[in-house]
């Protein structure tokens, strides 16, 4: 509950506004002193003031010496204006007011100008304020509260240390675990468990209190002025806060301030879906304060990789670049975001160029930089792990955990490259430079290089046959899927030696395939014709047989025989499925067009010399495997 307490004994109707201008204090006696604050004029005694506050007894002394008529003093210097010397001069008539987390500070404040201390009476101002300001201390929302109006009293604030003890005491109370005290920290937690809570008959249904989470301070902490943030954040990473914690905040400020950002991840400072301003209850900054706030949170980001997401780093780099930020500030957040971008979606890659002189659609140099950190930070994190590693091709057998990353960027560039490969501004150089930035142990498969390359090919068909070579040796065709090659196959934007290559790849897997299923029918007929073709068996084995029953014995051999008969009949049916694709990849050479000269002579050697060399191209490549393959037909039937 907030902190309030009420000083004075004489009712509070006796101090009226007499008019918007003028307060009188109604008594027996009439006023003799006017003191001027502002536009407001308080009509007052002399003796009440002079025995409270020693300023003012000065100033009494001095105006009555000049010439003895009313004395009239002007003071529009005090802290917290005409409302805070309302509320001392209530006190010096022993009127009735309230002290609250909103006006303690002023009122501290303009104690201590006024001179309103115990040598002018026991129990005074100064003292009844400070008294009241530590109990205030004690409670969240009241401390941030009186944190907020030291910005009206600011100078005295600093130099009466509340501003700097207001800070502390809410450093301390982020910093420390609410569920191992009994005091609540947060007014709104409890008045909302409160309201939850159903009584029936008198008796409370509600359970024990929820813990609230470690994110509990962050909506009071982003209403803070950026000064006093920032001194804010550096009492809470002195006293041990962990990073994730400050990021958190940080994140929180930044998309209630900036509205750039807002509007880009779609939601306010609470999570709820609004902009920046004025849902948030604050004043819209200007670009030239959003810019100071960004900056500064940069600033301010734990150096930890990871505490900050990826997706909001790259909202801050979109936001600085339409905010014209610093070139620190920008590369700060380019290679914060490059060190942890296999967390980044493909939507935050896609930085539209805000320059009038630029060209191309998206930021394209900006993705650059980041992957090239990626790349240079993934790389000597695999060469320190592991030392034994001294070539970057033997990443391709480190653990699947180091290359995981890197294969999510990988998936992550050649979707982006499929994105601004329509972009008919794009040049082939940089298109070339982002591809090859991408280790070739981080693709499995080239697929998505290839769709990526496909895509840009068919927004710029001006390409001469030598770029189009020169953009198609960027991918790998024997890491090219069944699917990608017959498409590719079929791709008229592809230079013809491309689909050669492809076509001449393929021949050869298709070739190491059959061979393989015709090496295991060979070995699976022998295993079966033969009963002298039978591995020994070791001694351990042939004594664990021997302890075995006659019934476990016949189990396995009629396992074994049924193995060997389904793995004939699968054998069959591969080698079906391989002669359909080799008459399909055929139709397709041919319908490409007959070759000519060195290319027929190539094609012949393939084996694609016509109807005539089938019979040819398998008797050279697996002779007697038409008898091999009819034999194991027929041993499995």
């Amino acid at each position: 509950m907030a902190t309030k307490k009420v000083i004075g004994s004489k009712p509070s109707e006796s101090f009226q506004l007499q008019d918007p201008n003028t307060w009188i204090c109604i008594t027996e006696s009439e006023s003799d002193v006017v003191i001027e604050v502002g536009e407001m004029s308080f009509h007052l005694h002399k003796l009440p003031l002079i025995n409270r506050s020693g300023t003012l007894k000065k100033l009494i002394n001095e105006s009555s010496e000049d010439d003895g008529k009313q004395c009239i003093i002007q003071m529009d210097d005090i802290p917290g204006g005409p409302e805070a010397f309302e509320l001392a001069a209530r006190f010096c008539y022993d009127v009735r007011l309230e002290l609250n987390a909103a006006n303690i500070v002023p009122l501290r404040c303009a104690a201590e100008h006024l001179g309103m201390t115990e040598e002018f009476g026991e129990g005074n101002l100064v003292e009844q304020t400070e008294s009241f300001l530590s109990d205030a201390l004690g409670n969240w929302n009241d401390a941030v509260r009186a944190l907020h109006a030291c910005d009206a009293v600011l100078p005295d604030a600093e130099d009466l240390h509340v501003v700097q003890r207001c800070i502390d005491s809410l450093a301390t109370k982020a910093c420390a675990d609410p569920t191992l005290f009994g005091w609540p920290m947060l007014e709104y937690y409890t008045a909302k468990h409160l309201e939850e809570t159903v009584v029936w008959n008198g008796i409370s249904t509600a359970g024990k209190l929820r813990s609230p989470g470690p994110d509990w301070w962050y909506k009071e902490a982003s209403s803070l002025r950026l000064p006093v943030y920032k001194r804010l954040v550096t009492a809470m990473r002195s006293r041990g806060m962990a990073p994730e914690n400050i990021a958190g905040s940080l994140t929180h400020y930044a998309r209630r301030h900036l509205s750039g950002l807002s509007r880009h991840s779609g939601y306010g400072g609470d999570g709820s879906s609004r902009g920046a301003g004025a849902s948030t209850g604050t004043a819209v900054l200007s670009d030239g304060e959003q810019r100071v706030v960004l900056e500064e949170i940069v600033a301010l980001l734990p150096a930890e990789t990871g505490v900050a997401t990826t997706r909001f780093l790259i909202g801050l780099l979109r936001t600085a670049t339409v905010l014209h930020a610093s070139a620190a500030c920008r590369d700060a957040l380019e290679r914060r975001a490059g060190n942890q971008l296999e967390e980044a979606a493909l939507e935050d890659l896609l930085i539209p160029n805000t320059g009038y002189s630029t060209e191309t659609l998206y930021d394209v140099d900006c993705v650059q930089r980041m992957l090239e950190q990626f790349v240079m930070e993934s790389t000597s994190a695999a060469f320190a792990s592991s030392p034994e590693i001294t070539d970057e091709g033997q990443l391709v057998d480190a653990p699947s955990a180091e290359l995981m990353p890197v294969s999510t960027v990988a998936k992550l560039v050649d979707g982006y490259l499929a994105e601004v490969g329509t972009d008919t501004n794009l040049k082939l150089s940089k298109f070339q430079t982002i591809a090859a930035l991408v280790p070739d142990y981080a693709r499995s498969l080239d697929d998505g290089l290839y769709r990526a390359i496909d895509i840009y090919l068919k927004a710029h068909p001006w390409l001469t046959d030598s770029e189009r070579e020169q953009l198609c040796r960027l991918m790998n065709c024997q890491k090219l899927s069944l699917e990608a090659c017959t498409h590719a196959a079929q791709n008229e934007r592809l230079p013809l030696r491309v689909v050669v290559q492809v076509l001449f790849f393929e021949q050869l897997r298709l070739r190491t395939t059959v061979a393989g299923w015709f090496f295991v029918s060979d070995n699976v007929d022998q295993g079966s014709s033969s009963d002298n073709c039978v591995l020994p068996r070791r001694s351990s084995d042939l004594d664990f047989a021997q302890e075995g029953s006659e019934d476990e014995e016949a189990d396995a051999a009629r396992h074994a025989e049924l193995s060997s008969a389904m793995s004939v009949e699968e054998i069959r049916q591969r080698v079906t499925e391989l002669e359909d694709e080799c008459s399909s990849m055929r139709q397709e050479i041919h319908r490409l067009g007959k070759p000519k000269g060195a290319l027929s002579r190539l094609f012949q050697k393939l084996g694609f010399g016509g109807k005539s060399s089938r019979q040819r191209q398998q008797q050279q490549l697996l002779p007697g495997s038409r008898d091999k393959r009819r034999k194991s037909v027929d041993l499995g039937c």
